[in-house]
């Protein structure tokens, strides 16, 4: 086939579902609809003469022919992005994209940009706040920072350690002072629990104390650790936030630690499709992440 009679955006729409493993997914990456990605890829598949996917319930998956072609896609259009980076302008290579866990961005990157913007002057940030991970496509991010429990590779990237997450039991000092100080862990079913997504930290945080979280506890949930900080700061109740998040509050007296009983909850990690191509101001970024956040301590 002719270069000029490549079907280009059928073979965009194609990567971007093969590699998404989802219809919806990818027609969210590009910006259009489900029904013109499906469009896409019946057209391309027809004038392949052959199938590429197999469309079940929910569900596609390649075929022996869709990872074929995926396996060629994949890597061309992410050797052409990042050739597209590297003919910025040089201004544009001042400008630093990063996407950020929203509990991170909120409670710590936010508070300490300044340092980093102080320090370097020439270096533009932007941030963007998502828990998805970026497909570091386009314009989308130079590095993430990204949290896990367990895992710490993602697929078609480089991840590096940033620091081990403690979640402690935090309150501040005028609802510690009306209550009374907590001597033991059963001393903090006293107060209101303030949960993250889900009741798991607490019930993990009092087995580790050797005890079992009562089913009758209650307490809001929230949608992540910015929100559950913001109601700890308003003494609606004692939260459970890991220490780095935490390090400046409890250094201004605005927050103290509930119990001295930490719990071992994942790590964070910066991610990046390929560190040693990222660009001079990148590397800037990525190098005082790495301090700044190993000089966080309580």
């Amino acid at each position: 086939m002719k270069r000029g009679r490549l079907p280009l955006t059928a073979l965009r729409s194609f990567e971007a579902a093969g590699r998404l493993h989802s219809f919806t997914a990818a027609a969210d990456e590009l910006c259009v609809s489900q029904a013109a990605i499906s469009r896409q890829i019946r057209d391309l598949e027809s004038e392949l003469g052959h199938a590429l996917f197999e469309r079940r319930h929910r569900a596609v998956i390649l075929t022996d022919q869709g990872v074929k072609l995926l396996s060629v896609l994949t890597p061309s259009f992410d050797n052409i992005d990042a050739t597209l980076r590297t003919l910025r302008s040089d201004r544009a290579s001042q400008l630093v994209r990063i996407s950020v866990e929203p509990s991170f961005a909120a409670c710590w990157l936010i508070p300490h940009l300044p340092a980093f913007q102080r320090d370097h002057p020439d270096i533009d940030l932007v941030v963007d706040s998502d828990p998805r991970l970026v497909q570091f496509r386009a314009e989308d991010a130079d590095i993430a920072i990204r949290y896990s429990r367990a895992r710490h590779t993602w697929p078609r990237t480089e991840s590096r350690r940033l620091a081990d997450v403690d979640i402690i039991p935090v309150m501040t000092p005028a609802l510690r002072d009306r209550d009374g100080h907590t001597s033991n862990p059963a001393d903090l079913l006293r107060y209101v629990l303030l949960h993250e997504e889900n009741r798991d930290g607490w019930a993990q945080w009092f087995g580790s104390a050797g005890m079992d979280l009562p089913a009758t506890t209650r307490g809001p949930v929230l949608p992540d650790g910015g929100l559950v900080l913001q109601a700890a700061l308003q003494g609606q109740g004692i939260a459970l936030i890991d220490r780095i998040l935490v390090a400046d509050e409890i250094a201004a007296g605005r927050l103290v630690q509930a119990f001295d009983l930490s719990l071992p909850y994942g790590a964070y990690f910066i991610v990046s499709r390929n560190f040693n191509r990222l660009s001079e101001p990148t590397k800037q970024l990525t190098q005082w992440l790495s301090d700044r956040v190993g000089r966080t301590k309580i």
